[in-house]
């Protein structure tokens, strides 16, 4: 038992470090990048001098604090004709206190954003040296239902000319009580989603906006067997720029639902085949595999939801098994249906 119980060791180590020499060489790659405290600065403005303190903050912010109170607490325009910009950032400074300090304690440092995103962005501009990568990381505490509409879904971050936004109210932990608030679970996010608020997720959910920025998500309306394998190329496309990250993180799916899927990734795609048209563009069927939900209908508990993006990921990986000259943006260009036909996707 021991004998075999070192040798499955060497095997992972080994397999670990094929895994990591594979990856391409991204050191020399430069990277500009800051990180930007803007909820530091923004909560420590006196409520009872907003009209003196805001102009002082649109100096160091000038694009971000218009976008700030005009978007993010739906204020409209910073002006002074717009008396509803300075009482509801006065009230919002009040009321949103508390969570703050929240994120004061749970963030003391963001060293590792700088560093993570750096990272991240050398291996974006490897594959896409012409893509200009945001030059600034903002970090902010907004409402706590505040999510960001970005493209046909809704997230905790937004991606803004020549910065990322990371909103930290979202990022406090699966314990957080406002997370396990009546209200929040009803209207803004479920426990099975809101489980994924939390540090390590930060990462792998704001280089989502990267990847759709660089190939937007246009499958809405599309075949249902399209639209999955045109989430898997998202997928596929983040796996490159976040070669180190765990799929848990990557996916949203914990680490028992991943290991449930490939057990029984032949039973996933034999229930689909069996079971549906792959080509149907009912929005049932669709909602069905594709969207946050806490398991698959139709499917044990122990699956994901959006088992769609998942299957669709095995096929494009497939298909990129079969052509290994691709680069990775002319695999993202590829059409659905080519790659799902040149796949030859039949798991066991």
């Amino acid at each position: 038992m021991k004998q075999l119980g070192l040798s499955f060791l060497l095997a992972t180590v080994l397999y670990s470090c094929k895994q990591h020499a594979a990856l391409p060489d991204v050191s020399g790659i430069r990277v500009d990048l800051q990180v930007q405290r803007f909820e530091k600065d923004f909560f420590s403005v006196d409520s009872n001098a907003v009209a003196g303190a805001l102009p002082v903050l649109q100096q160091k912010y000038p694009d971000f604090l218009p976008i700030f109170i005009g978007n993010v607490l739906g204020l409209g325009p910073l002006r002074a004709d717009n008396p509803l910009a300075l009482a509801g950032t006065r009230r919002f400074l009040h009321l949103t206190g508390p969570l703050y300090d929240s994120v004061e304690q749970a963030y003391p440092s963001l060293d590792f954003l700088e560093r993570d995103f750096r990272e991240a962005f050398r291996f974006v501009k490897y594959y896409f040296p012409d893509y200009r990568t945001p030059s600034r990381i903002i970090t902010l505490v907004g409402p706590p239902d505040g999510l960001a509409q970005m493209g046909s879904d809704y997230s905790t971050n937004f991606l803004g000319q020549d910065f990322l936004g990371i909103s930290l109210q979202f990022y406090l932990g699966a314990g957080c009580s406002v997370y396990n608030n009546d209200y929040f679970i009803a209207n803004v996010a479920p426990l099975y989603r809101s489980r994924r608020f939390a540090k390590p997720y930060i990462l792998p959910d704001a280089m989502k906006l990267i990847v759709d920025d660089l190939f937007p998500d246009r499958s809405n309306g599309k075949p249902l067997v399209e639209q999955m394998i045109e989430k898997g190329k998202q997928w596929y496309l983040l796996d490159k720029f976040l070669p180190r990250t765990a799929d848990s993180l990557k996916t949203g799916y914990t680490q028992r639902q991943l290991d449930w899927c490939r057990k029984n990734e032949g039973l996933i795609w034999n229930y689909i085949i069996t079971n549906e048209n792959l080509y149907s563009v009912e929005p049932a069927t669709i909602q069905t595999y594709i969207g946050e939900a806490p398991f698959t209908q139709g499917m044990p508990e122990a699956s994901p939801g959006n088992i769609g993006a998942w299957v669709g990921w095995q096929i494009v990986q497939k298909f990129v098994e079969k052509n290994p000259g691709l680069s990775p943006a002319e695999v993202m260009k590829t059409d659905a249906r080519r790659i799902l036909e040149e796949s030859k996707y039949k798991p066991k």
